[in-house]
């Protein structure tokens, strides 16, 4: 659910959360609420997945293999996933969108057309910015096609999105699929969570423009094809295709 920092403090998944709070508070003022308890069980797992990667990161480290990624935590949290996936319910496995039933083909097609726009955009805005000359690694390129999506789609926008809309009770309908403030909370944390953290020295770095970038591109486009394609399959690959891209961008 993390980008993990080397000598990220533990502190770091709690001032996440204090981040979103002000969300938290005015949803639980402006929605029809369900039960409290899934608050509870959004914070508890949240912070779970965050320092089962963190920490299989400094007592499970891979450098001796000459891996730098977070090998260990990303199947950890899987594991931690697909556990809680396979304890609930089938109909409340397919509302997590743990699922190979997808929505009508025009609701997934207006998904894909969000997507691929906001992924033009990416791809030309990044080509501008972002370094170039780096060398092919073959761990970067089979982590980033692989981890990122797998486990992050099903922490963000699967379990978190599924237990927030337990919560906070979705009333907007857009193209035939609800909506609701569980939508805006995930969308919001993925940014955050890639752009604050607390470092073992105390400290604090928060980059607004990552923030903000990830929110309303990366985060918002994956988002909306989840929901509009009824399961995780197609998000987990627009992550990974980000993330590629990202890679394949800084060795042109």
């Amino acid at each position: 659910m993390i980008k993990i920092i080397k000598d990220m403090s533990l502190l770091t998944p709690l001032i996440w959360i204090l981040i979103i709070l002000p969300i938290i508070i005015i949803a639980l003022v402006k929605s029809e609420k369900g039960k409290l308890k899934y608050l509870a069980f959004f914070i508890l797992y949240f912070l779970a997945d965050c320092y089962i990667q963190q920490l299989s990161r400094a007592y499970f480290s891979l450098d001796f293999l000459g891996l730098k990624f977070t090998w260990i935590g990303k199947i950890l949290s899987l594991a931690v996933s697909l556990i809680i996936i396979y304890s609930v319910s089938k109909s409340d496995r397919q509302e997590i969108g743990f699922t190979t039933k997808t929505n009508s083909k025009e609701q997934v097609k207006t998904g894909l057309l969000f997507f691929f726009g906001f992924l033009l955009f990416d791809l030309i805005f990044k080509m501008i910015l972002f370094p170039k000359g780096g060398h092919f690694d073959l761990e970067t390129f089979t982590f980033q096609a692989t981890m990122p999506g797998l486990t992050e789609e099903i922490a963000f926008r699967g379990i978190s999105l599924w237990l927030l809309d337990k919560l906070f009770i979705p009333k907007w309908t857009f193209k035939g699929v609800k909506f609701g403030w569980g939508f805006i909370i995930v969308t919001l944390l993925f940014g955050v969570v890639h752009g604050v953290f607390l470092t073992e020295n105390h400290a604090f770095k928060f980059d607004i423009m990552t923030i903000v970038y990830l929110t309303l591109i990366s985060s918002l486009s994956v988002g909306i094809l989840r929901k509009l394609s009824g399961n995780l399959i197609y998000s987990a690959l627009a992550h990974n295709t980000i993330n590629v891209l990202n890679a394949i961008i800084r060795i042109l």
